[in-house]
């Protein structure tokens, strides 16, 4: 190795050693879930944030703060869809929190995932962004702003480390619990939207129509009566008793085809189009019944915690 080599290895060292350093005053080890403790983050003042799949009880949480003092918290909120948790503990003093921007993850990027354990103190675990894609939706239901994969070595207490790029700025939160094939990144902008629900309402408030659907393809001439933009769309197979399509008079059979003025081929299609509306708001979706177009309101309501209905 020569010289030139040498000093960028360095170089690069030095760096990663830096950003682990700052980023480890905002960074807590907790046990949420007994004995076994995970990382998390001290997001603001008195404010923790960890992955939901470590907070296992509500009690009193015991928390090593990044000083080495040892303080309690309690659970102010969970949403398992996203797999983030807040916890509030009053000795939390917060550093500033340096996000990255939106979507300056790169494929290919070196990271390192800061964490905290109650014995060992700061841990680090050096790695790459594997994947990036854009927006998504967990298998529990959660809406992420990107998917961020890592390829990093998933240590004990590897969730609710902060993920930091090269440059000193936080990607956001590391979790293994949103993927079967190990560690993602849920990005900074996740992280404070699903926060400041959980800090004001206590939950994370998502839309729903009430109904249950499937793909269905349409035939050709259906398609070209009605200036469709797809063959693609969603019939209903059932709708939820006094829920919103079924107050709105949507019935089994109907196929829905626009969701305010956007195709639904699919249940990705018709998520993502939903999702653009809160809760009490207005859906216009455009149905086929019985050949002939329909176009039905529908007071959008909130989705119960339990169930998975659209």
């Amino acid at each position: 190795m020569n010289d030139q080599t040498t000093d960028i290895w360095t170089s690069l060292s030095k760096r990663f050693a830096a950003a682990a350093e700052e980023t480890s005053k905002l960074v807590v080890s907790h046990e949420g879930r007994g004995r076994f403790s995970a990382s998390g983050l001290a997001w603001r003042p008195g404010i923790i944030v960890t992955a939901a799949h470590t907070i296992r009880h509500d009690a009193e949480i015991p928390v090593t703060l990044p000083d080495g003092r040892s303080a309690t918290a309690a659970v102010a909120g969970i949403d398992r869809g996203t797999d983030i948790a807040v916890l509030r503990a009053g000795d939390v003093a917060a550093a500033p929190v340096r996000a990255a921007a939106p979507d300056s993850s790169r494929v290919g990027h070196l990271v390192v995932a800061v964490g905290r354990s109650p014995r060992a103190g700061t841990t680090a675990s050096l790695g790459i962004v594997s994947a990036v894609s854009g927006a998504w939706r967990t298998w529990r239901g959660g809406r992420i702003e990107s998917l961020i994969r890592l390829d990093v070595t998933p240590h004990p207490g590897l969730s609710g480390s902060a993920v930091v790029n090269a440059d000193g700025t936080l990607a956001g939160m590391a979790t293994t619990g949103l993927s079967r094939f190990g560690a993602i990144v849920i990005p900074a902008v996740t992280v404070e939207r699903v926060m400041d629900d959980l800090l004001n309402r206590g939950r994370v408030p998502r839309p729903y129509l009430g109904v249950a659907l499937h793909p269905v393809t349409l035939p050709a001439e259906a398609r070209a009566r009605h200036a469709l933009a797809s063959d693609d769309a969603m019939v209903v197979l059932g709708t939820e008793p006094a829920g919103p399509a079924a107050r709105a008079g949507v019935t089994v059979g109907d196929i829905i085809v626009m969701l305010n003025g956007k195709p639904v081929a699919d249940l990705e299609a018709m998520q993502s189009a939903l999702e653009e509306i809160a809760p009490g708001g207005a859906a216009n979706v455009a149905l086929l019944r019985g050949g002939s177009r329909t176009d039905v309101e529908i007071t959008v309501g909130e989705r119960p915690a339990r169930g998975e209905r659209r």
